[in-house]
C-alpha cells in the first residue's frame, strides 16, 4: 500500500484521484439531475422515485440503508477529491513560491482560475442542501417522505434559491473546467480531440447548470406549486 501513497504525494497522483473521483460525483451530479425531473410531473411522480430510492436493497438491507451507503461513499469520494485540489494546490504554490509581478492569462479559463473558489462553494452548498431537503435541520416546514412538498415549500423563499442558483453557476463552471481537464489527465488528449472536449464540456455543464437551475426558479414563478 504504501506505493499507493507515494504515488497520491505527487502531482499526478493527486490528478490522478481528482479524475476518478471527478468521474463517480459527475455521474452523481448528472443521475440526481434526471431524478429531480419528475418534480415537473407532480408530486406522485417524484415522491414515487424518492421512495424507491428509499427501497434500494430490500430486502437484504433495511429501508434507506443502502441510500446512506451511496451518501457516504459520494462524500468520502468529495473528501478525497476536495483534499487532492487544495495539496495539489500548495504543492504548485511550493514549486514557485513568489508570484508573478503582473499574469496576463493566455490558455486558462476564468473557470480554471476559480476552480478553488468554486469548489469551496460547491462543498458549502453540499452541506447545506443535505441539512436543507434530506435531515430537513434547516428546513422551514420539512416532511419526511414528502419530496415534492419539501422542495417546493423550501424552494419558496428567495433567499434561499438564490443561494441554490449562485451554488449550480459555480457548479457549471467547476464542471466546465473539470470535465475538460479530465480526459486530458487520463490520456485522452490531442489536436483532433481537444476541440470536442471543450464542446462537451461546456454542452454538459450548461444542461447541468440549467436543468438544476430550473427548479427553484420554477417555484418562484409558480410553474411548480404545491398540489401539483
Amino acid at each position: 500500500m504504501s506505493w499507493i501513497v507515494d504515488f497520491y504525494r505527487t502531482a499526478m497522483g493527486k490528478k490522478a484521484v481528482m479524475a476518478v473521483t471527478g468521474i463517480a460525483l459527475f455521474g452523481f451530479v448528472l443521475g440526481h439531475l434526471v431524478g429531480n425531473l419528475k418534480l415537473y410531473m407532480g408530486p406522485e411522480h417524484l415522491d414515487h422515485y424518492a421512495e424507491a430510492l428509499r427501497e434500494l436493497g430490500a430486502p437484504f438491507f433495511a429501508r434507506g440503508q443502502v441510500l446512506w451507503i451511496v451518501r457516504l461513499g459520494l462524500l468520502a469520494a468529495l473528501a478525497v477529491h476536495v483534499h487532492a485540489a487544495v495539496t495539489l494546490t500548495l504543492l504548485n504554490r511550493r514549486a514557485r513560491p513568489k508570484s508573478y509581478v503582473k499574469t496576463t492569462p493566455q490558455a486558462s479559463t476564468y473557470a480554471s482560475r476559480t476552480m478553488i473558489w468554486g469548489g469551496a462553494v460547491i462543498a458549502l452548498f453540499v452541506v447545506y442542501h443535505l441539512l436543507h431537503f434530506t435531515t430537513g435541520d434547516v428546513h422551514p416546514d420539512f416532511e419526511p417522505g414528502a419530496v415534492y412538498h419539501n422542495v417546493v415549500t423550501g424552494f419558496l423563499n428567495p433567499w434561499v434559491s438564490a443561494f441554490y442558483v449562485a451554488a449550480q453557476i459555480a457548479l457549471g463552471f467547476h464542471l466546465y473546467h473539470g470535465l475538460w481537464s479530465l480526459f486530458q489527465t487520463l490520456g485522452w488528449n490531442g489536436p483532433r480531440v481537444n476541440v470536442f472536449r471543450r464542446r462537451m464540456a461546456a454542452v454538459l455543464a450548461v444542461v447541468i447548470c440549467a436543468g438544476n437551475v430550473s427548479f427553484p426558479i420554477a417555484v418562484l414563478t409558480g410553474a411548480v406549486r404545491l398540489g401539483g
